[in-house]
């Protein structure tokens, strides 16, 4: 009987992701996007190294849904580093091209930021005498001043502006496009389906792309985006190296400081994530801000460090990511706040306190914070238990890079959590 009411119950939740999708495919009739010679081969100069066989898949699945009437819903899914970035590039490269635009949003603005940067580096290599379309890419935050923001809007509402990078901000208020076809989303995670809707309803019927680095088990994507198509990256594109990683004791701690002293001598920076306190926010950040000064003050009085916790204001997060990006502070001291959203190449060491507290999927995220550059990287992950008593989650860490391997390892060991909510572990609704 109870595997007839749990069969009934996934039936319905499947049922009803197809009813939603048939729903929006017949509510919209998006633009198609027309991909000719000329584009494709300007499309090639766009990307500055050869793509690997997973990002060749996805951007041709996800250019040929852009030629098709019916829109596009579809996740990219690709562990940290894997290139995402490269292929949301050259889909937009692709609609602003066929006379169309293309905006891509970011939950930071420091992400929306390094998401500027490396497109105009990616778009600089192209000749754009041969191009249907000349590309004209605009950066719209809440810190774009004043004086440009005027010619900014104007731009995109008379379609010269074909490529836009912003925060969520892009799709409120003020925003009008002249001609949206692509929407790219990053980190879906952050990007609810009201905004998804709020697109829809300022008349835009984009193609839309969702981006992650979450790495959610493939059985668990396709129940929880039945909505949305999925292509995923699981290659990491030559030059990168997978990041060591280590459990280290409670006797090991002075050596890994050394260790981290050794790599910042050496010119590298270094994280150190606070661990999870439980009862708050409000006693995470003292315990962050005790932490900062005793590290200050006693274990590397030689550096600057800095710190960055929930409780501070969004402009004194942006203030502490800036500061350690440039280089003038090598240890950035934080709560687990740090996840999504800083990409500093010359940070070679994550050092995470207090490691069994957090989840799976959360210590590879961490990871993933380190190892962007040309650097070899370190993950180490400071336990407060006795060797005999490491979870099996803190070794599946240290035995795998793929997030893909441990997504599935972490849905033996905690059951699914609840998908659609906060809700991380035990079983779902």
């Amino acid at each position: 009987g109870q595997v007839r009411l749990v069969f009934e119950e996934f039936f319905l939740f499947q049922v009803g992701l197809v009813l939603r999708r048939r729903e929006m495919d017949a509510e919209r009739k998006p633009r198609q996007v027309a991909v000719d010679d000329r584009v494709r081969q300007s499309a090639l100069t766009v990307l500055p190294f050869r793509l690997t066989g997973d990002q060749k898949q996805a951007l041709g699945e996800i250019v040929r849904d852009m030629q098709r009437p019916q829109p596009m819903n579809r996740l990219l899914q690709g562990d940290v580093g894997s290139g995402k970035t490269v292929v949301a590039a050259a889909a937009m490269f692709v609609a602003a091209q066929s006379g169309a635009q293309a905006a891509i949003m970011a939950p930071t603005e420091i992400l929306a930021e390094q998401h500027y940067k490396s497109l105009s580096t990616l778009y600089a290599n192209v000749d754009t005498t041969v191009l249907p379309h000349p590309l004209k890419v605009h950066l719209l935050t809440g810190s774009t001043p004043q004086s440009e923001r005027e010619t900014i809007l104007a731009e995109i509402a008379d379609g010269q502006a074909n490529i836009v990078v912003g925060t969520h901000a892009l799709i409120q208020e003020s925003v009008a496009f002249h001609d949206l076809a692509l929407a790219i989303v990053d980190e879906q995670h952050r990007f609810g389906v009201s905004q998804r809707a709020a697109l829809r309803q300022k008349g835009y019927n984009p193609h839309v792309l969702v981006m992650t680095a979450t790495p959610i088990p493939r059985s668990l994507a396709l129940t929880l985006f039945g909505d949305l198509d999925l292509c995923v990256i699981d290659q990491l594109p030559p030059g990168r190296q997978p990041i060591a990683t280590r459990i280290v004791l409670p006797t090991e701690r002075e050596r890994a400081y050394r260790f981290i002293c050794a790599q910042i001598e050496q010119g590298r920076q270094a994280f150190i994530i606070c661990p999870l306190v439980e009862e708050s926010d409000k006693i995470e950040a003292k315990a962050a801000v005790e932490e900062h000064a005793r590290l200050q003050k006693d274990v590397f009085p030689q550096f600057q460090l800095g710190l960055m916790h929930g409780r501070m204001k969004a402009d004194e997060k942006e203030a502490a990511m800036r500061a350690f990006a440039a280089n003038a502070t090598q240890i950035l001291v934080s709560t687990s706040v740090v996840e999504v959203g800083i990409d500093v190449p010359n940070a070679s060491v994550i050092m995470i306190e207090g490691a069994e507290r957090f989840g799976l999927a959360q210590l590879h995220q961490f990871r993933g914070r380190v190892g962007r550059g040309e650097h070899k990287s370190y993950c180490l992950l400071q336990t407060d238990v006795i060797e005999s008593e490491i979870s099996e989650r803190l070794k599946a860490v240290e035995a795998s890079n793929d997030g893909f391997v441990l997504a599935e390892k972490d849905l033996q060991l905690r059951g699914p959590g609840q998908f659609f909510g906060t809700r991380q572990s035990g079983l779902p609704d």
